[in-house]
């Protein structure tokens, strides 16, 4: 944000070119209808408020998707709180070693195929999840890192080891990790 711009005008221009993107992720966090429009106006809300401290010292685009992946993270973080039988988040190695005796047939429905993927990805702890997420909305290893505070290498591997572990429940039509 440089001096000439408001608050105001950041977060509409923010909203403006990044909006779709916030709400694919937030219904990538979020499975709930009800509580996945709670997450889209937290993330704008947070976002904001955000932009009065943006110091410019990475792009806009990692500094957005920064704000709202640590907001859509909390949110999951408090809503696995707030149930008392929630599944408990996996790990990549339980996801690898979990299987289902059910057959989920894959039709090639883009829509199904993608509820199929986020139903996946939701599962996966928050980390892992932030990480796929990133990587589905284009950002490179190296945005991702920023946004994450891992490494670039560590990014890397992660990617590699969640598409490995999301072909095999796809191919496998195991869809319930």
């Amino acid at each position: 944000m440089d001096a000439v711009e408001s608050q105001d005008e950041c977060y509409e221009k923010a909203a403006a070119e990044y909006g779709a993107a916030l709400a694919r992720m937030a219904a990538a966090y979020e499975a709930n209808p009800d509580l996945r429009r709670d997450l889209l106006q937290e993330i704008h809300l947070a976002l904001w408020r955000s932009f009065g401290k943006f110091n410019g010292r990475c792009s806009v685009r990692t500094w957005i998707y920064r704000v709202a992946h640590n907001v859509a993270i909390s949110h999951v973080v408090r809503q696995a709180r707030g149930r008392m039988n929630a599944p408990a988040f996996l790990s990549l190695e339980e996801a690898e070693a979990k299987t289902s005796g059910e057959n989920v047939e894959i039709s090639t429905d883009r829509r199904q195929a993608l509820a199929q993927l986020f139903a996946l990805i939701q599962r996966l702890e928050p980390l892992d999840r932030q990480v796929m997420l990133a990587y589905l909305e284009d950002l490179d290893a190296e945005t991702i890192a920023e946004i994450t505070g891992l490494t670039v290498t560590n990014v890397w591997t992660k990617i590699h080891r969640i598409k490995n572990v999301l072909v095999r429940q796809f191919a496998g039509g195991r869809h319930g990790l």
